[in-house]
């Protein structure tokens, strides 16, 4: 069985979810883009397609990805801390369920290219990635983003909230999404 059918069965946590299983993640060993998320909202849980929402539209925004270049899974790979919906609470969803990424990640990276930039967008997906800046604000990892580069840039989850994130951050916007579009367009073309 190949790592995505074993992904599309996985069940370790499906008495955790509410609105029931559906892994959603998309990759292939020629990726050079990957975009670590936290995890899928009721949205994306819908239509099984990784940030087929608001905040993929944004995402898309600022990276400069169009949609066909964001789903082609040779070039861009969208794998979440968390596969599947982790349902509702206060102020936004639950947190990814942590057997996602304890389970999967290490081997769906073991399939990725060696020489890939990594999106880490949100806090989970910084935490796990950049252990170092963990008691760090997602203002200071983000603005610090060179200290991660070439392999890693961090950013802010691209919710509705992320607009006040940039108000209170004009950086963010002039010195950030310059850089981030141009690490973008290099990886896909293999720069």
């Amino acid at each position: 069985m190949s790592l995505k059918a074993e992904i599309a069965a996985c069940r370790i946590c499906a008495e955790h979810l509410p609105h029931g299983v559906r892994p959603v993640a998309s990759f292939s060993s020629t990726a050079r883009l990957l975009i670590i998320g936290q995890a899928p909202g009721s949205k994306v849980h819908e239509s099984g397609i990784p940030w087929d929402d608001a905040s993929g539209d944004r995402l898309r925004e600022w990276t400069g990805l169009s949609k066909d270049e964001m789903y082609d899974p040779a070039r861009v790979a969208l794998v979440p801390m968390g596969f599947c919906y982790p349902g509702k609470a206060s102020g936004g969803d639950k947190p990814p369920r942590p057997e996602c990424a304890a389970t999967w990640h290490e081997r769906v990276m073991a399939e990725l290219p060696q020489d890939r930039l990594t999106l880490l967008v949100g806090t989970y997906a910084q935490r796990a990635y950049l252990p170092q800046t963990r008691n760090w604000t997602m203002a200071e990892r983000v603005r610090r983003h060179r200290e991660f580069q070439p392999d890693f840039i961090p950013l802010p989850h691209p919710a509705w909230r992320s607009t006040l994130f940039m108000r209170q951050h004009p950086w963010f916007e002039e010195d950030l999404l310059p850089v981030l579009r141009d690490s973008v367009a290099a990886a896909l073309r293999g720069d």
